[in-house]
């Protein structure tokens, strides 16, 4: 059973270059320094004062940083505490105040800008205030590149016309636009109860196993729950990380959902990786671009379905139930789960047309087609193979099983009274015949045929019963008596 996530919302960055305070860092050790220096920089942000360098983490967040290096007695260990400084922040911009010599050796280390000691407040304000514009320029320059760069990424979406194609080329952008390198996607089709799959990015091959276990299987996470990208520190999404041997401090969930019957989830699993605004700014893009190409493949998956359906009884129809059996079947062969037929004809349905009319024969169909559909779950395909012959696929179901189940069916086919408008209530039976994988046939043709002999051999025996593939040994005979009647 899903337990409840518990996770707080990344909360979506404001429209780009909107205007907001400059974040500064100013590290002195010097008092005289700091009170002057916080003056001249008030007018231009918010100054968080220091008399060592912050963490890196710390100094990330920051638009400008400031440093004295006044007392440093060489223009090299200028430049060398400069350089320094550069490899903790990736983003914002570094004004030395220093002495006139080392005013150079800053600016080649990588200093934005150099202001020689003693300072006045007019220099460093108006030095400052260019060297933060600088950086927002710089700053715009870079999230519009890879703006452009996820924008063309996401052309990759556009050929995905299955639902299933999409999620896994999304995790892939989202992995590929935040630096990650570990992820996956889990979604589910809300209109196929077996439409549950996953994709994963850079996890080992068991923890994959297991983790598609727990995820899949076990369905620990209630993918409704994701309504917005948010960042997890616990929840069932994690203990299924860490029951699959796949640890991981933290996780970030992007849902992903089309306009009517798809939802998912894409979560990034690597804790090297740290989201900024600009980072929250491409996974939403990529996130707006999957959305969209889901709600293309649920359009086509839509127009698809209109011509699997019969016209007659609105279930699915023959083409639909080769597609539906060669993929049932696949998935029997790879995971080693059993997959039975069962072949279902009405008896003696010619005489319901011949004597009401083929008006009341179609009502006839169609109220058939809902008992049938109330006989069988929601993984399993009922479609009508043609005339008054239906067809059922019983995904993991054991030949003993398909028994029972055709047999229940049959049961209830002669028990029930058949009401048409204009017509007196009709009482009728089938001949149902059972035929699993791989007992009697590893491909559709195989298996299809098994059931319908078997279902003949029924109607040969008298009718209203339900026969095994297993009796067809030595029947050849009755069937082609049978198929005559």
């Amino acid at each position: 059973m899903a337990s409840v996530d518990q996770s707080e919302p990344v909360r979506a960055p404001g429209p780009a270059g909107a205007p907001r305070a400059a974040a500064i860092a100013l590290v002195s050790a010097d008092p005289a320094v700091v009170r002057d220096a916080e003056a001249a920089l008030a007018p231009l942000g918010d100054v968080v004062a220091t008399d060592v360098p912050p963490p890196a983490s710390e100094l990330r967040t920051r638009d400008l940083v400031v440093v004295d290096l006044a007392s440093v007695p060489s223009p090299e260990e200028a430049a060398a505490s400069v350089a320094r400084l550069l490899g903790a922040t990736s983003a914002g911009a570094i004004l030395a105040l220093c002495r006139s010599e080392a005013v150079a050796a800053a600016l080649q280390a990588g200093a934005a800008d150099a202001v020689p000691a003693p300072f006045s407040a007019l220099e460093l304000r108006s030095r400052a205030a260019l060297a933060l514009e600088r950086a927002r320029a710089s700053a715009e320059r870079e999230r519009l590149a890879a703006t452009v760069r996820a924008l063309e990424a996401c052309r990759a979406l556009a050929p995905c016309l299955e639902p299933g194609e999409v999620y896994p080329v999304a995790l892939d952008l989202v992995l590929g636009a935040v630096g990650a390198s570990r992820g996956f996607a889990l979604f589910r089709r809300l209109s196929a109860p077996q439409g549950d799959g996953i994709a994963f990015r850079g996890f080992r091959e068991a923890e994959a196993r297991a983790l598609r276990v727990e995820l899949v299987e076990c369905k620990r996470v209630d993918l409704a729950l994701f309504q917005d990208v948010r960042a997890s520190r616990q929840g069932p999404a994690l203990e299924a990380l860490r029951a699959a041997g796949a640890d991981a401090r933290s996780l970030v969930a992007v849902p992903v959902r089309g306009a009517e019957r798809e939802e998912g989830v894409i979560w990034i699993a690597d804790d090297a990786v740290e989201l900024g605004a600009a980072e929250l700014r491409l996974v939403e893009t990529i996130r707006q671009h999957a959305e969209a190409a889901l709600r293309n493949a649920e359009r086509y998956a839509n127009a698809k379905e209109r011509a699997f359906v019969d016209d007659v009884t609105e279930v699915y129809n023959a083409r639909y139930l080769m597609s539906a059996a060669d993929n049932e079947i696949r998935r029997a062969e790879r995971y080693g789960n059993s997959l039975s037929v069962v072949f279902l004809d009405l008896d003696r349905f010619k005489l319901v047309n011949d004597s009401h009319g083929h008006l009341v024969g179609s009502q006839t169909l169609r109220n058939l087609s809902k008992l049938l559909l109330g006989e069988i779950r929601q993984v399993d395909t009922l479609a009508r193979y043609g005339g008054d012959e239906f067809t059922i696929l019983l995904a993991d179901t054991s030949h003993e099983a398909a028994l029972i189940v055709a047999e229940r069916i049959r049961r209830r086919v002669e028990e029930h009274l058949f009401e048409c408008p204009g017509a007196a209530p009709l009482r009728l039976t089938i001949s149902a015949g059972v035929a699993s994988f791989p007992e009697h046939g590893r491909s559709r043709v195989e298996l299809l045929e098994a059931a319908d002999k078997a279902m003949y051999r029924a109607k040969s025996l008298g009718r209203n019963r339900t026969c095994s593939a297993h009796e067809l040994a030595g029947a050849e005979a009755v069937e082609g008596a049978a198929r005559s009647v």
